[in-house]
């Protein structure tokens, strides 16, 4: 199930249930901060996402924590898929 942010934009982000999990264990400092990158993607993610080297899922920085995710810019569309710290997130998604 995907919980869906970002209702009035030209993008909707949805977060999958496993990326929701991940990010109850962060601190809430780093969830506002997570939530506020989130806010600004949806009007254009191009600009704040980076695509991974050999792979169709994209990646958002905050601070040391990344961001992976779909996006779909036919469908207006962004499908966050992990949130984690930089030094396991890369080695997860082998």
């Amino acid at each position: 199930m995907l919980l869906k942010i970002c209702k009035m934009a030209a993008f909707e982000v949805f977060i999958s249930e496993n990326a929701r999990q991940e990010f109850k264990v962060l601190s809430s400092t780093l969830q506002e901060r997570i939530k506020k990158k989130l806010g600004l993607v949806c009007e254009n993610p191009l600009h704040y996402f980076e695509r991974l080297k050999g792979r169709s899922e994209y990646k958002l920085r905050v601070g040391d924590y990344r961001i992976i995710a779909e996006i779909n810019l036919s469908g207006k569309r962004i499908e966050v898929g992990k949130i984690g710290h930089r030094s396991k997130i890369y080695k997860e998604l082998n």
